[in-house]
């Protein structure tokens, strides 16, 4: 058998964990730290970040700041200001990396991959080509660029943006 050693993996495995019951969501907006919670952007009702666990290189999440299960159960200017950080996210993301094209949506509800009952939106980037043997035979993604390098890459685009 062969190994993949992925010893950044301990900074996950050791990290303090959320108490059960708590939203990682709601919890992140309030460190005061975007750097460390890798938030990109905020908007006056949501937030766009960089996902800690992400399918592609700058894959993004756009979260409304009031948690909801449910798309239809935000404010019509939630969703509004939540479309609107869809939008900015693609555009950071083409102009910091330049993908092929993109994959955007929401996982409502456990059985369809929600993981956390506060609705988001994935923003991944996609790349032709981009589809290989690790992630369907090794169960592997392989990721170029650590974290908190594409996190300022991300940053610096954004903030030249103008937003």
């Amino acid at each position: 058998m062969d190994h993949l050693h992925a010893y950044w993996r301990m900074e996950y495995i050791e990290a303090p964990r959320l108490p059960e019951g708590a939203n990682v969501f709601a919890e992140l907006p309030k460190l005061g730290d975007d750097a460390t919670a890798f938030i990109i952007h905020r908007s006056p009702l949501s937030y766009l970040i960089l996902n800690r666990y992400p399918y592609n290189p700058g894959h993004l999440l756009a979260v409304p700041f009031r948690a909801a299960s449910d798309i239809a159960e935000l404010t019509a200017a939630e969703r509004a200001d939540l479309m609107d950080e869809i939008i900015l996210g693609k555009e950071i993301l083409r102009a910091a990396i330049n993908p092929n094209g993109f994959n955007v949506g929401f996982n409502l509800g456990a059985a369809a991959g929600g993981s956390i009952p506060h609705l988001h939106a994935h923003i991944v980037p996609r790349w032709n080509g981009d589809t290989n043997f690790m992630p369907v035979i090794g169960q592997t993604r392989v990721l170029p660029q650590s974290l908190a390098a594409m996190y300022a890459r991300l940053k610096e685009v954004a903030e030249s943006l103008k937003l």
